[in-house]
């Protein structure tokens, strides 16, 4: 914890205070426990005048209109455009991040675009994009701007769409994810040790936010892991891992394993090989996961969604580009009739891989 100077101030409600004169932030399980004109780990919640607030609400790092698939999310609305946007700030503070130059920021300036919710959604609008990802760092340190964007979304029938890491505590889970038509959540590892050593959080936590997803809500949800050489890719941690999922989570929940490429403060680590990838796959199907994807890599046939009775292909897709769409209007697979889990359209978008930055101030 730092002390900084004032900017933004946006009122928050998820905090307390002690009897030692300090407050204490409640929206992540760091509870970070703050003086007057003190900011906590994410650098961008903050003690003023004894009352936490966000000091980003409003501004952003930029806006880039990204295909879904990078989310990534496969089974929601398939070839879409997205508009993306991140804030600065982490709750988290890992070894590998791969957006260190945002989530790691302690500098306001790092955002250099500003707009408000309703601007947002016209932004989307007017591009064509049927969603707004909260993205790049973690919505859960701008939850209120988060939630106000989301709102406002779906007030114009726009989607929302969270990249998280999961790490948060109870009221604000149900408050910022009630709010999203889509998650993806970053399953770091499945080990305290992995957690607590290369992210300084714990894993029970992101356990409960994959539980509340699955039994709490109707948010369509996918889970992505990062596989680090020598750190979470043995085939014992992943058959834990896969285990638990099949358990709790049931066997319809997309699955996506990653490469890891050397970044950030973890640059002596190898990339992911690709038997690595294809490893781990083979282990999820094999204990009943119905829809598993590698990533970060060309693998079409590690990449395609398959009907899990037939075993035909139903979405044909390499990396970020859509090739066969198999599906009815229905999302059945058109030669066995079986559905497919998701969020589908007739047709998929016709997006691509294209990565386009926006200036908001033109909209």
């Amino acid at each position: 914890m730092s002390v900084r100077a004032p900017s933004n101030e946006y009122p928050t409600h998820y905090w307390h205070k002690l009897a030692d004169g300090r407050v204490q932030c409640d929206v992540c399980p760091r509870a970070c426990k703050l003086q007057d004109g003190q900011q906590g780990l994410c650098f961008v919640r903050a003690n003023r005048g004894n009352r936490v607030v966000l000091t980003t609400y409003g501004r952003s790092s930029g806006y880039c209109i990204d295909p879904i698939e990078k989310k990534p999310l496969n089974h929601f609305l398939p070839g879409t455009p997205v508009l993306s946007f991140g804030t600065a700030g982490c709750n988290l503070a890992c070894r590998f991040c791969q957006n260190w130059d945002i989530s790691k920021s302690r500098q306001l300036d790092t955002l250099s675009d500003q707009a408000s919710p309703e601007k947002i959604v016209k932004a989307a609008v007017a591009l064509g994009c049927r969603s707004v990802a909260y993205t790049y760092n973690d919505p859960i340190v701008f939850l209120e701007y988060a939630v106000d964007t989301a709102i406002a979304c779906r007030e114009q029938s726009v989607k929302s769409v969270a990249v998280t890491s999961g790490y948060i505590c109870d009221k604000p889970r149900q408050d910022l994810y009630q709010q999203m038509d889509a998650v993806n959540v970053d399953l770091k590892a499945f080990t305290e040790k992995f957690y607590w050593k290369i992210t300084g959080g714990h894993l029970q936590p992101v356990l409960d936010t994959l539980l509340f997803l699955k039994h709490e809500t109707t948010v369509w949800f996918e889970i992505t892991t990062l596989l680090i050489p020598g750190e979470n890719d043995s085939a014992q941690e992943i058959e834990n891992m896969v285990c638990w999922l099949m358990a709790n989570l049931g066997p319809d929940v997309p699955l996506h394993f990653t490469a890891f490429h050397p970044d950030w403060k973890m640059q002596d680590k190898h990339a992911t090989s690709a038997t690595k990838l294809v490893m781990a796959r083979e282990i999820a199907i094999k204990n009943g996961i119905r829809h598993v994807y590698t990533g970060n890599v060309h693998d079409k046939a590690g990449q395609s969604t398959y009907c899990h009775h037939c075993g035909d292909i139903l979405i044909g897709r390499d990396w970020y580009q859509l090739s066969e769409w198999n599906l009815d209007a229905q999302g059945h697979c058109k030669k066995c009739g079986t559905p497919c889990v998701g969020v589908f359209e007739v047709l998929p978008g016709t997006w691509g891989a294209r990565r386009v930055p926006v200036d908001m101030q033109g909209i």
